[in-house]
């Protein structure tokens, strides 16, 4: 019962009230102390908001009259528990009795029979299909159908869906193959891409208590596409290393895993995601080869020390729409206008760094957006405005051409979205 009020909670919150998913859970999984509570936790809460789109057609259809202003927890606690019946596939009894039960926890114990009573109904009948278009909002569904016009479909249905779980293994302290072996001594299957050396593929997601090692800094956890930066970046070994937009720091330590004698400057505007890229840092081994600072990257004069760099990683703020199966609640949350000003800050970001490397240095620009004007749009103006830049031509296995970078799309290779743009400073 504590489970689902608290999904009803963190859904509220983050449904009617415009709260992020990622800091509501962070608030209410410490209140669960079993791991296995908190694990159904977030499950629920992922499944509700993704299935949302099939979830509150039915719901508003079974209702006799519309919900008040004031109904926003009811509405959410019935999204838990179609969620639980519909695609968690939870005994019925259990998701029923445990929601029933929560509806009287949250203070609504008059319409605890209208819980029971709509909770069966999904039981009984289920929820029709529809297109995961229908998740999106208009704006942004439009901007994604002229983008990718034959892929838009498949881009849509792929972020309605859970994403398997990237690891990446740290090469200072095991081989990928080395701890496949151990994953599959303790029950969990693997498999390898060859595009990416460090990365393995879980296609059930565990906690990462249940990975050997994880505590040790043996293995993290990575979307393959995140890892893929490095590989396009690649830098040349021991070269002095910028990366602009640090947090949450798993790029940073990747980079010195690969190659401990690299030079590494990782900023953050944000103070309060610095402790979390020391956290991985420290974990995977390599904090006291980096230098971590809150910083401005768009402001050199007040941190640069007037030495250039060989090598700088830009992974842009963005509007996150590659990531929408990790974090649902964008779908929510991004509104029109914020584009503009994304792309203003991925601009002034490009021209604020790009002075700071050396002549026959690299750059390379990544987003974890799939719309052009964050991307090939964004890259291909920087281009036009600054004589001393080209672009270096990745291969397909980065994804779609896309300007002078590539595009890899949500789930395409099992991967987020991601676009990448190796940039080479001439001189």
């Amino acid at each position: 019962m504590q489970v689902r009020v608290l999904a009803a909670q963190v859904l509220d919150a983050v449904v009617h009230r415009g709260r992020s998913l990622k800091s509501e859970l962070a608030g209410a999984l410490p209140r669960l102390s079993d791991t296995r509570d908190r694990a159904l936790l977030e499950a629920i809460a992922f499944t509700a908001l993704r299935g949302r789109y099939r979830y509150l057609p039915a719901l508003h259809g079974w209702l006799q009259k519309p919900p008040g202003p004031g109904d926003g927890p009811l509405l959410a606690l019935l999204l838990a528990g179609c969620a639980q019946l519909d695609a968690l596939h939870l005994p019925a009894h259990a998701a029923l009795d445990a929601t029933v039960e929560a509806a009287r926890a949250l203070g609504r114990p008059h319409q605890a029979g209208l819980v029971n009573a709509l909770l069966r109904r999904a039981q009984r009948e289920g929820f029709p299909a529809a297109d995961p278009a229908g998740a999106w909002p208009d704006w942004l569904r439009t901007r994604v159908e002229a983008a990718w016009p034959a892929q838009a479909a498949a881009v849509f249905a792929a972020n309605a869906q859970p994403a398997p779980l990237w690891l990446r293994v740290n090469r200072r302290l095991a081989t990928r193959d080395g701890y496949r072996v151990r994953l599959g001594e303790a029950g969990l299957s693997a498999t390898t891409d060859p595009r990416l050396d460090d990365g393995l593929r879980l296609e059930v997601p565990v906690p990462v208590a249940a990975l050997p090692g994880f505590d040790e800094g043996v293995v993290a956890v990575q979307d393959g596409s995140a890892q893929q930066a490095l590989e396009a970046l690649a830098p040349e070994p021991g070269a002095r290393v910028l990366d602009a937009c640090a947090a949450p720091g798993g790029k940073a330590a990747h980079l010195l895993e690969r190659d401990p004698a690299l030079e590494l400057l990782a900023l953050d505007v944000d103070p309060r995601r610095l402790p979390r890229i020391e956290d991985n840092l420290r974990r995977s081994g390599v904090a006291d080869r980096a230098q971590v600072r809150v910083a401005d990257a768009t402001l050199p004069a007040l941190w640069w020390d007037g030495f250039t760099f060989d090598a700088v990683l830009l992974d842009a703020p963005c509007s996150a729409t590659g990531v929408v199966r990790r974090q649902p609640d964008i779908l929510l949350h991004r509104r029109e206008e914020d584009l503009a000003s994304l792309v203003q800050a991925q601009a002034r970001l490009l021209d604020a760094v790009w002075p700071l490397l050396r002549p026959g240095g690299v750059l390379l620009y990544a987003t974890c957006s799939i719309l052009p004007e964050e991307n090939a749009r964004q890259v291909d103006a920087f281009l036009e405005r600054t004589t001393d830049a080209a672009a270096d031509l990745l291969p397909p296995a980065f994804g779609h051409a896309a300007g002078a970078g590539r595009q890899r799309l949500p789930g395409e290779d099992g991967m987020d979205g991601f676009f990448y743009a190796r940039l080479r400073k001439n001189g």
